[in-house]
């Protein structure tokens, strides 16, 4: 995300105990009797499953502690949403396809603001309980560890969007014409139910029917585009996977350019045709050079699909990291803004912060790629920005905490997570040199591609790839209190 000094404080709902038996919602089938568990059922084997207990309302987060859930790893959201511009109201069907990791005789998905219509749990209707985020689901059939089992759910509602104290906000949008979604840290659980904590990736099919005349896009490759009367409905596939909070979906009225890069991926753009076209066009035509040069300075793009979306997104002075195709408000489309949310294709979408502590290794990252850019293309050098900021009194907000450990909720989104982290990622290339650090960057896009990592796993990585002493860098820069010397 390009905010310098986004405050990302989000009030959430107080932490769920999920009750051995669940109201009834949907489909037939009577639920547990209140106070009792679902009773165990008779396999195909008539081995009868006693065990089960109800999984975790949260992934323990350090910061956002119910976000996400236990018990289970989602490998597919199937998403099929139908959105009305004028009233607002969104109709949405999530069928979700898992693993559990534990025995379970209920589990937890986060969804705020809609009201679930009915669950079932392998084709059997399953006891539904809302209570603030935190949905829970209670099979017919307890769930063994290992087991795969799909759930849907349907649901209704007016998205809410999630407002922070000066006044921006994330989640699900509404536009003058449409509406796009945010999601980061949390707004993706406003438009869909899921697991929705960075850890937990998916791949993704969202299928998207408006009026006639609207246009819906969202993350990966169009599969499918038909019109029947007067609505239309696209279809989107996400191959690679991917983390909630960068799953999207714009709907509005868009211009669309496809071309492809030099490497052969396809690139679908979505400019708002309310937006000032001739300047983002410009903006556009630099796309394929952008790419090419960050495949060269970060290694092989790690998607199928790439692009950008334009939107006169309301309220929103901030650009989000979509996958393959970043969010991008039409008030601050330019390079710089494309180059940073181009870099978190690597750093962030591709390569995933293992908790939201680990966020400067997106935002940092990012930043340093804006340095790398204006050095490559004539401008101030990679050390001129440094200095820069290193410049910057010793009571400036750049230093009010190590970009490692930010104190709350509240700061994981503030100028120290980006400048200095960037500033962490320059003192690397200063000690190890540039063909090192070239190498570095580009082994650890490759080695923790499509999967998550820690501030600690890329510590471990930087010294063990380079051979060199970096607790320096780590005790100062990265976890140091104050303005380094």
């Amino acid at each position: 995300m390009k905010t310098y000094g986004r405050p990302a404080a989000i009030a959430v709902a107080g932490l769920l105990a999920v009750l051995p038996a669940c109201s009834q919602s949907g489909g037939g089938g009577a639920a547990a009797p209140a106070g009792s568990a679902a009773p165990p059922r008779t396999g195909a084997a008539g081995a009868v499953f006693h065990g089960g207990h109800p999984a975790a309302a949260g992934a323990g987060d350090p910061y956002f502690p119910q976000l996400g859930n236990g018990g289970y790893d989602v490998t597919h959201y199937g998403l099929t949403l139908a959105y009305d511009p004028g009233s607002g109201r969104l109709e949405g069907t999530a069928e979700i396809t898992a693993k559990a990791t534990e025995h379970l005789s209920a589990f937890n998905l986060d969804l705020r603001g809609m009201k679930v219509l009915g669950a079932t749990v392998d084709g059997r209707a399953a006891g539904v309980r809302q209570d603030g985020q935190e949905l829970t689901l209670q099979p017919r059939d307890h769930l063994r560890k290992g087991t795969v089992f799909r759930s849907v759910v349907r649901y209704a509602g007016t998205p809410e969007s999630i407002t922070h104290d000066h006044g921006w906000r994330e989640g699900w949008l509404r536009t003058e014409n449409g509406a796009v979604a945010f999601g980061e840290p949390t707004g993706s659980m406003s438009w869909f139910p899921g697991n929705h904590h960075p850890s937990d990736k998916a791949s993704y099919d969202i299928t998207v029917t408006v009026p006639k005349g609207v246009q819906a896009i969202s993350n990966g490759q169009l599969r499918e585009q038909h019109t029947s009367g007067d609505r239309t409905t696209f279809h989107w596939h996400q191959t690679e996977p991917m983390a909630s909070y960068v799953a999207t979906v714009a709907i509005g009225s868009y211009d669309i350019t496809t071309s492809r890069t030099r490497s052969g991926v396809p690139v679908v753009s979505a400019v708002d045709t309310t937006a000032g076209v001739d300047e983002d066009g410009a903006v556009l035509g630099r796309f394929p050079e952008i790419m090419q040069w960050a495949e060269e300075r970060f290694g092989p793009y790690p998607f199928s699909s790439a692009g950008v979306i334009v939107d006169q997104a309301a309220d929103v002075p901030y650009a989000l990291e979509t996958q393959t195709r970043p969010t991008i408000p039409a008030g601050i489309f330019h390079t710089t803004n494309v180059v940073h949310e181009l870099a978190h294709q690597w750093f962030g979408n591709s390569v995933t912060p293992r908790t939201w502590q680990d966020m400067w290794l997106n935002e940092g990252f990012a930043t340093y790629a804006e340095w790398l850019w204006t050095e490559d293309h004539g401008g101030a050098t990679a050390q001129e920005h440094f200095d820069r900021n290193h410049a910057k009194a010793a009571d400036d907000d750049e230093w009010d905490f190590p970009p490692a450990e930010p104190p709350t909720a509240a700061d994981i989104s503030r100028q120290p997570v980006y400048v200095r982290g960037a500033m962490v990622i320059h003192k690397i290339r200063q000690a190890v040199g540039d063909e090192a650090f070239q190498t570095l960057v580009r082994g650890w896009t490759l080695r923790h591609r499509h999967g998550y990592a820690s501030t600690r796993e890329f510590t471990a990585y930087a010294q063990s790839q380079t051979g060199q002493d970096l607790d320096p860098i780590w005790d100062s820069w990265l976890y140091g209190d104050g303005k380094p010397a």
